[in-house]
């Protein structure tokens, strides 16, 4: 078998996951804003989780994309014009990217950084479910 039909296929695969990360990624934000209407969190608030959870699926679909992209490249017979394409690729879905990660955390991916770690995030993340789930089952019970 022929290695660069092997590493096409890869290729292709990587673009099959990155596309089937951003619907699911969309499936699991539909659930998410209707588990925040079902525990009647509002509008407001079912709408930001759709919004940040498909962002957030986009993001990934976009960095699996870039990375069957660069196999895709890497792989084939190189000249200067394949090396141009992949970096406006690799650039426009970088501004893509830096976009919605920058319209879903309000802030820049920096600036973030400076300020918080990934530990916190994640923390927070954690905190703010465990809590609405448990207002949940307050109002539940009474």
């Amino acid at each position: 078998m022929d290695v660069e039909a092997v590493f096409t296929g890869v290729a292709v695969t990587f673009e099959a996951i990155g596309a089937i990360a951003m619907i699911v990624g969309f499936v699991i934000a539909a659930v998410l804003a209707v588990r925040a209407l079902r525990r009647h969190e509002g509008g407001r608030v079912a709408y930001t989780v759709l919004r940040n959870t498909i962002g957030a699926g986009i993001l990934l679909g976009l960095e699996v994309l870039v990375a069957a992209d660069l196999i895709r490249t890497i792989t084939s017979k190189p000249s200067i014009e394949d090396a141009l394409i992949l970096g406006l690729i690799v650039l426009i879905r970088t501004v893509l990217s830096m976009s919605i990660q920058i319209e879903i955390e309000g802030s820049l991916p920096w600036r973030r950084a400076l300020l918080t770690s990934g530990g916190q995030l994640i923390g927070d993340a954690v905190a703010r479910d465990a809590a609405a789930s448990a207002a949940h089952g307050r109002d539940r019970r009474a």
